[in-house]
Formats: C-alpha cells, structure tokens, sequence
C-alpha cells in the first residue's frame, strides 16, 4: 500500500508520497490502516486511547513536533527503568506504560528514527505489518486492530495471533529476490537440506548465474516470477507442497559479480506428483533493507505456520 493509497482510506494527507513508487521492498496489501492511522489526534488523546489497551496496541499519527515525520504511540507491559526510578511516588503510571516513536519519511522511504537496525520499508502500512510479525527495535509486537480503538470498546475477544497471522497472510507480501537455483534432494528437510542444497550451489563449477525474481507469499503459497523472463515466467509452489524455510545454517553469503554478498535462505518443497521427494529452492537477498530474515520470518510463520493449524 503506497502513501496515496493510505491517504485515499484515512482523507488525509499522508507526507512522503514519493517513495512509494520504491520497487525492492516488501508491499503489504491490507485496509486496517483505517483503525490505526489517526493522523489528527494529539499525543495525549493517543495516551488517552491506549493506555487501557493490552500491551502491543497503537495508534499512528502525524508528528506535531517534527514536520513531515509521524508519531508511533504503543502500549507496553512495563514502564521503562528510567521512569521507575523517577516516580518515588505511588503515582498512576499508567500514561507512563504508553511508548512514543519517531517514525521519519526519506527518500528511501519510512523507518523508524534512531534505531540503526531498522530496515526501510516502502509504506507505513508495510512497517506496521513487519512489526506485527517481529518486534525488531520495538520493545514488543504491533497488534494489528480489527476495529477502530478510538469507539467505545465491545465484549467481543482480543485478536488472537491465530487470527492475526491468517490475516497477514490475507493480505499477503512480496519483494524481489536473487533465485540461485534448485536442487533436488530425495526426502531431505529442515535445515540439513538448505545447507547441503547451499554447499551444493557455492560448490558449482562454474558458479550458476543469479536471476532477479519477484517472490510472492500468499494464503495459496509462493509464486515466483522471472520478470525478464530469462529462466521461467512464473512458477507456484501450493502452500500445502512448501514443508520449510530458512537462512543457510552456516550463514554463509552469495558474492556476486560485482562483489557485493548478500545472506542465502532457500524453502523446501515437495515435488510435484510426489509424497517422499523434495526440492530445495535456493535464493540470496536482493536488497539488505528487505531482509532474508523477514521473508524467512514471514514464510515460515505466517505462511506454513497458519496451515498447519
């Protein structure tokens, strides 16, 4: 979802709009930024809303201190050491469980402000979705709200991570990738096959040439696309034929010819027409700012984690 999109749901003007054409990065497609995109409201009315909420609940909106930046206001579980050893008294320090970050818009697009681990990512509704799936710099998970937070509340039950994640994967993710190959690997799962089909790939002789893919993760697997259509045109792996997904287990990088090396992570999957016979299909990073670890992250817990249950 780009900044004109997000602007077009909440009628407001969103700053930054021109990073949304930004290709590389993952691009989350889903429409609760109406429930957390509040950009009128004041810091304290985002204390006033959260601060009852359970701890991963917030609220984004447009900075009032920082022109063109927006503001993150989350609930935690505990208030930070600092503000323990302060409040002496036995005070409510239940505005104090309410956190506030810096979210800053550059050409390279949204990211959190002074947290140097923090990738970029294409939207705000992209950064909201990665960190409903992994914390990262956050002291906890976003809760992705399923109804607005600023209405009074209902008795219906808080969002399960059941829930959450079939939702995600409704919405689904993609972003481009190098795919290096595949490897076929008789019954072989988990992390042994990623490392052997790895050690296979780097052990090639000549070294097989890397083709920029679009990778796609949805509720009905993966679809790769060559977009320059040298190797395939597209390729679909069925959710219940993609058995893992991780990094190489040696951590082990793929150079390319330019020298620059990017992190290897691979899925397994199953073989068409076969129960026992399984493939291992091996990429690298295409951008450090979309990281291996996220789309491993999202595959393995979003994507198979939902089907299994």
């Amino acid at each position: 979802m780009t900044p004109d999109s997000l602007r077009a749901l909440s009628g407001a003007p969103s700053p930054g709009a021109d990073f949304g054409s930004k290709h590389d990065t993952v691009k989350f497609v889903q429409d609760t930024s109406k429930f957390w995109y509040k950009p009128d409201i004041s810091r304290d009315q985002a204390i006033a809303v959260l601060k009852d909420k359970e701890p991963g609940s917030f609220i984004v909106r447009d900075s009032h201190s920082f022109r063109g930046a927006y503001g993150l206001a989350m609930k935690v579980a505990t208030p930070p050491p600092s503000v323990v050893q302060q409040s002496k008294k036995v005070g409510d320090l239940s505005n104090e469980l309410v956190r506030h970050f810096l979210i800053e818009c550059t050409q390279k697009g949204v990211r959190l402000k002074g947290c140097p681990n923090e990738p970029y990512f294409g939207s705000l509704t992209a950064l909201v979705c990665q960190h409903s799936i992994t914390p990262l710099a956050l002291p906890c998970k976003l809760i992705l709200p399923d109804k607005d937070p600023m209405e009074e509340p209902s008795d219906s039950p808080p969002q399960t991570a059941t829930n959450s994640a079939a939702e995600l994967l409704k919405q689904g993710a993609a972003c481009n990738v190098w795919y290096l190959g595949s490897v076929e690997l008789e019954s072989l799962t988990g992390h042994q096959a990623v490392q052997k089909a790895t050690t296979l790939t780097l052990s090639a002789d000549p070294p097989p040439a890397s083709t920029a893919v679009h990778f796609k993760v949805s509720a009905q697997g993966i679809t790769l696309t060559d977009n320059q259509r040298k190797l395939f045109f597209r390729r679909h792996y069925a959710v219940n034929t993609v058995i893992f997904c991780s990094l190489d287990p040696q951590g082990r990088k793929w150079t390319r010819g330019s020298g620059s090396t990017a992190k290897i992570f691979g899925f397994v999957a199953r073989k068409s027409q076969s129960e026992t016979e399984n493939i291992c299909h091996l990429f690298a990073e295409h951008d450090p700012e979309q990281p291996a670890s996220a789309i491993v992250n999202f595959v393995s817990k979003v994507m198979i984690g939902s089907h299994k249950k």
